[in-house]
């Protein structure tokens, strides 16, 4: 599926809303539209190397996920490699991109990169759908920000386990 880009303006710094995004602890507070059984796969839940795995209802294909930070330059730009599909075979690409002024300007580039023509041919006419799932989400995500409520975090099962320096 070639590169979906999708564009919203949210009013709060650009901080801000670098920091939202990269917390994949709260992420399933605005994506559980088309996400469920969300899963961090590291303790330290935001920033660079963070990782979740998720189930996602897309029609025909893709039923779980994951996703890692690759990339955080701070705060400009975030990028997420996954894989995806049956047998995770299917490369998924993210990057988010924010500009800075009075309000912030946030553009997702989504894709994904099938590699077998079985693959390519599921991943037809999914564009549309993930175009309304990301769409949905950014809307979701933008209210959030904007309202300062604190979303419910996803913990790691035995994090607290970790002794703490004192």
């Amino acid at each position: 599926m070639g590169p979906i880009s999708l564009s919203t303006s949210i009013d709060a710094s650009r901080e801000r809303v670098f920091d939202f995004i990269c917390d994949l602890a709260i992420r399933p507070s605005w994506t559980d539209h088309f996400t469920s059984d969300y899963r961090l796969e590291r303790i330290l839940a935001s920033g660079q190397g963070a990782a979740a795995r998720f189930r996602v209802d897309a029609p025909a294909g893709v039923r779980y996920m994951e996703t890692v930070i690759a990339e955080a330059e701070r705060p400009y730009r975030i990028v997420e490699h996954g894989r995806g599909g049956r047998l995770d075979r299917l490369p998924i690409r993210a990057v988010w991109e924010l500009e800075g002024g009075p309000t912030t300007n946030l553009t997702l580039t989504f894709w994904t990169s099938p590699t077998s023509m079985f693959d390519r041919a599921r991943e037809l006419g999914r564009t549309r759908w993930w175009r309304r799932r990301w769409k949905k989400a950014l809307v979701r995500m933008r209210e959030q920000v904007e309202s300062g409520a604190v979303p419910k975090r996803t913990e790691v099962a035995g994090g607290d386990r970790i002794p703490t320096t004192a």
